[in-house]
């Protein structure tokens, strides 16, 4: 195995999640120089090829979230830059990035999923594509920035959708609503860590949920039969292996147990999930004795370019 001494850690950036990317920077930052690796941080701007190169490291620790960070485009230059980094490459980002073809993929290996269309806001905002309830969300955002739930009995889809002041992808997919529970499952090279129930007093699992102190809580083990939690957990590998992805990966379900029958359905693939004191990954990991310095040097160690 390579052993790498200086890591520039990749953070900020310019997307949506540009503030939890920051979070899990500096929680990155602060575990490799616990290891005793000499980290250095680089915000990347118009030129991050000049950046890196002033910066010299042995290789990249991907901490940036959303488009333009984990969407193929930053692992491009990467690969051109013949620099080893952490989790997916190109391809795999790209495909987990698109929420719609990251469906694709999940169907083409034989995976739940509900169907879905995709289209521009505006035509989603300007009337009900499906019969409420269904979500409305950016098909290439994470962290569910610009997502919407409309509910049974609801006359219009939400106004925002329609306002000038959109700032994110005008491309949306509209999405049957899934009742039940919200679950999660890391996996860690081709290993699936455990199975995670997500709660929340909020609207929904939303941004704020996510990051705010108190916005969820997580339940770990998930309360679910075993059988569940072990369908959860090979279909988080199905996933990460159909996608192509290395290193973490975070596949979410919603665990619909409303009916006669209950189900297990994909919603997305992260593959570079976050790394803040609320974050799933290093929850899980804790969970089964890893600590967060321990998560942060595997990953280090797992870096390659040609991922």
């Amino acid at each position: 195995m390579t052993t790498f001494k200086r890591i520039a850690v990749l953070m900020g950036g310019r997307s949506a999640e540009r503030e939890v990317s920051l979070s899990s920077g500096r929680g990155v930052m602060q575990a490799l120089e616990e290891e005793g690796f000499d980290a250095i941080e680089v915000d990347p701007a118009d030129d991050l090829q000049s950046q890196l190169r002033a910066a010299r490291p042995d290789a990249v620790f991907n901490a940036l979230h959303g488009r333009f960070g984990e969407d193929g485009t930053v692992q491009g230059i990467l690969e051109w830059m013949r620099l080893p980094y952490t989790h997916s490459g190109v391809l795999a980002s790209a495909l987990a990035m698109h929420k719609e073809r990251t469906k694709d993929i999940y169907r083409a290996a034989g995976l739940p999923v509900v169907k879905s269309i995709v289209c521009d806001r505006k035509d989603a905002g300007a009337q009900h594509l499906m019969e409420p309830p269904y979500v409305v969300k950016p098909v290439n955002e994470g962290s569910s920035v610009g997502i919407f739930i409309v509910r049974a009995g609801d006359n219009r889809p939400p106004a925002a959708l329609l306002s000038e002041d959109w700032s994110i992808s005008s491309e949306m997919m509209v999405e049957e609503f899934v009742p039940g529970r919200e679950l999660t499952v890391s996996v860690l090279g081709d290993k699936p860590l455990c199975v995670t129930e997500i709660t929340t007093d909020l609207a929904f699992y939303d941004y704020e949920a996510k990051y705010a102190a108190g916005g969820s809580q997580h339940i770990l083990p998930a309360q679910v039969p075993d059988a569940v939690a072990r369908d959860a957990m090979e279909m988080s590998v199905i996933a990460h292996k159909a996608l192509g992805c290395r290193g973490v990966s975070r596949t979410d379900f919603r665990y619909d147990d409303t009916g006669a029958k209950p189900r297990l359905i994909l919603l997305e693939t992260n593959t570079q999930p976050g790394m803040t004191p609320t974050s799933l990954v290093p929850e899980q990991a804790a969970y089964l004795g890893m600590s967060y310095a321990k998560l942060c040097r595997w990953m280090v160690e797992d870096a390659s370019c040609d991922r």
